[in-house]
């Protein structure tokens, strides 16, 4: 099969440089015989036209040099195409990539896009918004609003970020709805994931998986706060299981469950991030699962 490729590169993405990164792909590309073409994300982040540029030039493979924003922007447009779609990480956190076992080494991130194994994995719908790694609301949203402002990013910068923001942080009134269930609570965030990470290898799902068809949701009640972040870290560390998806289990504090379809009350308003950037928020939230929603070349 003839390959050819449109590269997407997020010149603002993430903390690396890219002024280098052209000359690897040009290099990469020529290396192997690949057709190719280089393009720059756009600001507004409309890629509704992506799918007729596809037919129109015979592309294979879309791969996408930024971070977990823009790979959520250009795979909404490319949602049950026959494109595979590849990552070159270059944001700040990389959180589908890294779920997905791909390295932020361009040599070893670009072996993957070679050996061309494109497996489908899933994405979701929160009121309608596309998102492929996790969409949170409360705390996380919070933290998330907060680094999107920071002029520069990575990992410090985060945790940082987490930590100033969590000692400050006060709960919100939640209900939540899955299968023939529900929970009141007062709860700092709710997580819901589709990926097992926030990014940059900190996980908050350690049992989600991409293609499972399944939405994993992780709610932080309200605690004493150091018991709080002991029970994060256990979290994070060993992580936690369900007799089957939509049996619920609570540890120490934090509610867990598995379902592919959540319907949340949010009347306080509390903030709201899709795959780490900021949206509108609301009092009626319902998150669906997209069961393979495009093709990802994976190891």
């Amino acid at each position: 099969m003839i390959r050819n490729f449109i590269f997407f590169i997020n010149p603002i993405s993430g903390t690396r440089r890219k002024d280098t990164l052209e000359a690897f792909i040009r290099n990469k590309c020529k290396e192997h015989n690949f057709s190719f073409h280089i393009a720059h994300t756009n600001a507004i982040g409309d890629y509704t036209e992506l799918p007729n540029k596809i037919v129109s030039n015979n592309i294979t493979d879309v791969i996408i040099c930024g971070g977990d924003g823009t790979v959520n922007k250009i795979s909404a447009a490319l949602l049950h195409t026959s494109v595979s779609v590849g990552i070159l990480p270059m944001g700040s956190g990389n959180g589908l990539a890294y779920a997905a076992g791909i390295s932020s080494n361009w040599n070893k991130a670009f072996d993957i896009i070679v050996k061309n194994k494109p497996n489908w994995i899933d994405g979701f719908f929160v009121n309608g918004h596309f998102g492929c790694m996790l969409t949170g609301v409360g705390f996380d949203a919070i933290v998330a609003h907060d680094f999107l402002h920071q002029q520069k990013r990575g990992l410090i910068k985060y945790i940082l970020i987490s930590i100033k923001k969590f000692w400050k942080a006060t709960s919100f009134s939640f209900e939540v709805n899955w299968g023939h269930q529900h929970i009141s609570t007062e709860a700092y965030f709710i997580s819901i994931a589709n990926s097992n990470q926030f990014g940059n290898y900190i996980t908050i799902a350690p049992q989600a998986k991409l293609n499972d068809g399944l939405l994993d949701v992780i709610i932080v009640t309200k605690k004493n706060k150091i018991s709080t972040l002991y029970a994060l870290l256990q979290q994070v560390v060993a992580g936690t299981t369900a007799k089957n998806h939509e049996d619920i289990r609570s540890t120490a504090g934090i509610h867990y469950f598995q379902s592919h379809h959540v319907v949340i009350k949010n009347p306080q308003l509390a903030p709201m991030h899709i795959d780490g950037e900021p949206i509108p928020s609301c009092q009626n939230i319902e998150v669906m699962i997209q069961k393979n929603a495009f093709r990802l070349l994976q190891p």
